[in-house]
């Protein structure tokens, strides 16, 4: 996709998140909170990242997984420029209302390193047995 139909799509208007919902969430000062991305099938985690209401609106609305970059100070959608896509299957919201989970099919690496999962590359316990 190129960066200029990437900008489009941010820029694009999308539905406001739905007021049930954000009435549940749980943000941090900045207005963000904790998307966990585990990959459905496996199991397994692959990334963490952060959302804002919009972020998570434009996910819910496309199934495009869509985060919030602090660095930037803007929305990203994933694979957007690198091609390694998350397809959204599913989306739920943790006890406390901080965290959202998003069940997704991974195309590529979900790393921005290219590795299969941001977990991949440094082990601090190895596994009992």
């Amino acid at each position: 996709m190129s960066d200029e139909r990437l900008r489009e799509e941010q820029s694009a208007p999308m539905s406001a998140l739905a007021a049930d919902i954000a009435a549940r969430l749980k943000r941090n000062a900045d207005g963000l909170f904790t998307a966990v991305v585990q990959e459905r099938g496996t199991g397994d985690v692959l990334m963490v990242a952060w959302m804002d209401d919009d972020a998570l609106a434009r996910t819910l609305e496309t199934r495009e997984a869509t985060y919030f970059s602090r660095s930037r100070g803007e929305q990203w959608i994933k694979g957007a420029t690198s091609g390694h896509t998350q397809h959204v299957h599913s989306v739920r919201l943790d006890c406390d209302g901080d965290t959202v989970l998003l069940e997704v099919d991974q195309v590529g690496g979900a790393c921005h390193t290219g590795d299969h999962s941001c977990f991949d590359a440094d082990l601090l316990l190895p596994p009992e047995g």
